[in-house]
């Protein structure tokens, strides 16, 4: 009884959260620097944290990419980790999500978006670095890297999404409008449904429930319609332009770090059984892009879904560490 009424109680705390349109409110676990350019005619500000590393430093700077329901903040582990192994670590928000700015018009791309942590980077003295995209953050780092090989002197993908396109298998396309409904009736629930059943296997962890609350309380904000919005214009992004194509372009070391028992398809939830049934597999999709990208190695977290940094951070964290030290 004890243990249903925590649930209960954490549940309700992640619904009743609000947070502004740039995640006002929220706390992230380093200070938040705000990049400010314009792009497509319109005045944005790029949040980012920029974490010097706490022992002696090793030269070498890790850029971390966020994924579609995850933010900056979400690496919080990993930026611990990496900063105590002497890398310096930045985190950005990418524009349209979480602390960044959420224009009211915008041509979502991948190259956009790349072209953007591009020149973060370069405004803050960073011409080189080891780039670890997960989930869309791994479209993203692979789009990247195409785009600008020099600059990324390691590519690490964790569970990237796009490894197949989901289109060309029969999914049908939602349109923006559509997404934007979808995207309008996100809540605590919702978000926490869904997690746990497509990111953890159908278990569930009490240190989850922050990230939960972190996402329902940005939709559940002042700024929600125009949160949504975007949201509905990233998620076309994602459908229209998969990367799956251009893996054997790749010119940079790559390594996947894959949680198998992940099933992340989207729009899985709108596709015909025999399309659902097809899609998702990352124990057969880490493999078959390993083979894709010249020289790639794959390491498979056993059992483990979407989000493995946070569901095993010991067991991620070692497996990272090694592949950077090689």
């Amino acid at each position: 009884m004890r243990i249903l009424l925590a649930a209960a109680l954490l549940a309700g705390s992640a619904s009743a959260a609000t947070y502004g349109p740039q995640l006002e409110g929220f706390r992230y676990p380093h200070p938040v620097h705000k990049y400010s350019f314009s792009s497509q005619g319109v005045k944005l500000e790029m949040a980012y944290m920029d974490v010097a590393p706490t022992t002696t430093a090793n030269g070498k700077t890790a850029v971390l990419l966020h994924g579609k329901n995850f933010c900056g903040a979400t690496w919080e582990q990993t930026i611990t980790e990496l900063t105590r192994a002497g890398y310096r670590v930045v985190a950005p928000d990418q524009i349209g999500f979480c602390a960044s700015t959420k224009p009211e018009h915008y041509q979502y791309t991948f190259q956009q978006l790349a072209a953007n942590t591009d020149a973060l980077l370069k405004n803050i003295g960073v011409k080189q670095a080891i780039l670890i995209g997960h989930s869309t953050g791994g479209m993203l780092a692979t789009r990247y890297a195409l785009m600008y090989p020099d600059a990324v002197a390691r590519l690490v993908l964790v569970n990237p999404i796009g490894l197949e396109d989901w289109k060309a298998l029969g999914v049908p396309a939602p349109s923006v409008d559509q997404w934007y409904a979808r995207e309008q009736k996100l809540s605590a629930d919702s978000v926490r449904a869904y997690e746990r059943a497509t990111y953890y296997g159908g278990t569930w962890k009490p240190e989850y429930e922050k990230w939960v609350d972190m996402l329902a309380g940005l939709n559940a904000g002042p700024g929600h319609k125009l949160v949504a919005w975007n949201s509905a214009l990233i998620y076309d992004m994602i459908f229209t332009q998969p990367v799956v194509y251009e893996f054997p372009l790749l010119k940079v070391p790559t390594t996947l770090l894959i949680g198998d028992a992940d099933t992340t398809a989207i729009g899985k939830d709108v596709a015909p059984p025999e399309v659902k049934a097809k899609i998702g597999h990352y124990d057969v999709l880490g493999k078959e892009t390993a083979k894709k990208i010249p020289g790639a190695r794959l390491v498979e977290f056993k059992g483990m879904g979407h989000a493995p940094q946070m569901e095993d951070p010991a067991a991620f964290h070692r497996a990272l560490l090694e592949e950077l030290n090689r």
